[in-house]
């Protein structure tokens, strides 16, 4: 019988392996445990958005993924509402934009700056860890900034996401390629995180004005794999092996 042993803070477990899940919600011990650390969330905005406007950041993300009038878009870790508020303007009064973050202060400072700004056709919805918690079949583009790498549980994450994504519809990660730990995410890492979880990689290209690398995934078949099936990816993982168009 596996024992799990409380010592100096920390839970060791004795005789079994470590993916006994006993420090994971029951829901998520079905999914592969991310072979990878977790960065620490250390701000709730990745640069000021001044510097980012100068660089063009979101008009280029935006231009890269498609993004049109009337279409509906999350915005997933939103923050401080930095592509929020820009989505707004470029999808117009006919569409629609949810922003989503798991830090309750930031959605409570967004909430503010949605209603100070009017932007009517923005809506708020917290995520969790495990879960974007965004409704079936809703999004043309859903956006992942400068978040990927601080995503705990990535398996049940993109499984519990790639219902929420339209038919002809897409999931855009931008993302520095070096470690996780150091606030990024490698390439091959994320396009096999990706791909265990029922996406495809349909786009990426390095962009220096984008701190990283901009990627756009489409699910994949009928439905995401079954959670047993899946496998955990390798962080040391060769991203030189991956050949796309556009790399």
């Amino acid at each position: 019988m596996c024992r799990a042993w409380l010592a100096a803070g920390l839970l060791a477990l004795a005789g079994c392996s470590a993916d006994a899940g006993e420090d994971r919600a029951p829901r998520d011990r079905a999914f592969p445990r991310a072979d990878r650390p977790v960065a620490k969330v250390v701000s709730t905005q990745w640069a000021p958005e001044a510097t980012r406007d100068k660089q063009g950041e979101a008009q280029i993300v935006m231009d890269e993924a498609g993004i049109a009038p009337g279409m509906t878009v999350a915005d997933i870790g939103a923050g401080e509402g930095y592509y929020t508020v820009r989505l707004a303007a470029r999808v117009g009064p006919k569409g629609r934009v949810l922003a989503q973050d798991i830090d309750q202060g930031a959605l409570r400072r967004l909430g503010a700056r949605i209603e100070r700004e009017q932007l009517t056709t923005v809506s708020i919805k917290p995520g969790a860890i495990d879960d974007p918690r965004l409704p079936a079949k809703s999004f043309d583009r859903v956006l992942m900034i400068h978040m990927y790498h601080e995503i705990a549980e990535p398996y049940p994450f993109l499984w519990r996401l790639w219902g929420a994504v339209k038919p002809g519809g897409s999931v855009i990660v931008v993302d520095a390629d070096r470690a996780t730990d150091k606030h990024g995410t490698p390439a091959a890492l994320l396009f096999c995180e990706f791909e265990t979880a029922g996406f495809r990689l349909a786009a990426f290209r390095r962009k220096p004005q984008l701190s990283g690398y901009y990627a756009q995934f489409v699910p994949v078949g009928s439905g995401p794999p079954e959670p047993g099936q899946m496998k955990a990816c390798h962080a040391g993982a060769d991203a030189g092996a991956v050949k796309v168009g556009g790399l």
